[in-house]
């Protein structure tokens, strides 16, 4: 029986690209630093984490509510919204995943396009951004809770 030494080529080529690629998609996880940061944020516990809307300042009824810590797989993302009445007039993101350059890359590309959005919406019905799914899933859920905290 003969042997093809182009079938092995293309064989062994195929499996070099999936290794290549399976280990290129590994991300380490950040469970660790997590936890830093929900503890520097909230005071004390994860639960504590925008329990409860903040006072807000005379000047015309703004208040704000911070949102759920959210843990996506590559980090926590926190967000705050103002209120001036019934009305989303800003959200602050508090945490987001900035372990490496990508991480800050993604974020500082999406973070203003949701913000934009949920303004522009004035709810949490807001689309995914394309390349950030993690971050803008959290971001959503996050923005959610805190709309859902402020009665609104």
């Amino acid at each position: 029986m003969r042997t093809h030494p182009l079938r092995r080529i293309v064989l062994s080529a195929a499996a070099t690209v999936t290794g290549v690629v399976l280990l290129l998609s590994l991300k380490p996880h950040v469970q660790q630093q997590s936890v830093a940061q929900q503890n520097t944020n909230s005071g004390s516990s994860p639960a504590a984490a925008g329990s409860a809307p903040s006072a807000g300042s005379a000047s015309g009824g703004a208040r704000t509510v911070d949102g759920d810590t959210i843990q996506t797989r590559f980090g926590p993302v926190q967000v705050r919204i103002t209120l001036t009445g019934a009305k989303i007039t800003a959200v602050t993101v508090l945490q987001v995943p900035d372990e490496n350059g990508r991480d800050q890359e993604i974020a500082a590309f999406s973070v203003p396009q949701l913000t934009q959005e949920a303004l522009d919406a004035q709810s949490a019905g807001i689309d995914t951004v394309s390349g950030a799914t993690y971050t803008s899933e959290g971001y959503i859920r996050s923005l959610q809770s805190a709309l859902d905290r402020s009665g609104g």
